[in-house]
């Protein structure tokens, strides 16, 4: 089954991070956030990945062509180009993605980008996600749930943190209580969706994935599967440091050895 990442947003609230590379190349503990989102569908042996770039498309490209020689010690030959004397890079080999570079415009709503890549899916499933968001997602878990609900969608419903601190007063207008950046019980679409492959014929020029979500939810046609772990989705430069100090305490989301 293969898995698409949407990873053609400018991502304008990390301005600081994304005016020379695009967001899901943003880095977490030296990583790009985008290969931490890969590592997490490969450590249940989803492997196949069909990346839908836009906005400094190249940049992602380049990193996955050139890694072994950005994580390895190389001689160049500046004469004829030639390069030798390379170290392993055991970790380059063991990720062992299968990845679909393809080109889907720079200003296309992602549900676009999505039908886009229909050439691409000779199977009944597929997956989908946002590029800049990680889990302790049981991706399998998600599967057997899509399956099981029958549906030509599934979302993975996560708590969002509240970006404001919460107060509760007394009838009298006394604060009781104050909790900094709280969970919320409410749940947002946090990415890790399935689809039949019949969600092509729903999704339309133009549209947002959202959209066709839309479109199918009188019909009944989509499942929530409730994530209640770990989630994050790094939109600002907050979340990016965020992210950055858990990687070095605590890297939650980080479920592969």
């Amino acid at each position: 089954m293969k898995t698409i990442i949407l990873c053609g947003g400018m991502g304008t609230r990390l301005k600081e991070e994304t005016e020379f590379k695009p967001k899901p190349m943003v880095e977490v503990g030296g990583k790009p956030v985008l290969w931490h989102i890969m590592k997490i569908y490969a450590h249940y042996n989803y492997r196949d990945f069909i990346l839908a770039l836009g906005y400094k498309g190249d940049y992602i490209k380049d990193y996955f062509l050139r890694q072994k020689y950005y994580e390895s010690d190389f001689c160049l030959n500046t004469k004829d180009g030639g390069i030798s004397n390379i170290t392993p890079n055991n970790s380059f080999k063991k990720d062992r993605f299968n990845i679909i570079f393809a080109d889907t415009g720079l200003p296309t709503p992602h549900g676009e980008r999505v039908l886009k890549l229909k050439k691409y899916i000779n199977e009944d499933f597929f997956m989908a996600t946002y590029g800049d968001g990680v889990a302790d997602i049981n991706i399998n878990k998600l599967i057997d749930f899509h399956k099981s609900k029958g549906t030509i969608a599934t979302i993975t419903g996560v708590h969002p943190t509240s970006r404001w601190g919460l107060v509760k007063i007394s009838k009298n207008s006394i604060i009781t209580q104050f909790s900094q950046k709280p969970m919320l019980y409410d749940y947002v679409n946090g990415g890790f969706m399935v689809f039949k492959k019949e969600f092509f014929n729903v999704l339309k020029k133009g549209n947002m994935i959202e959209d066709a979500l839309l479109k199918l939810i009188p019909q009944k046609q989509v499942a929530l599967y409730k994530h209640e772990g770990f989630w994050y989705g790094m939109d600002t430069y907050k979340d990016y440091m965020f992210l950055n100090k858990l990687w070095d305490k605590n890297p939650k989301w980080k479920i592969w050895k």
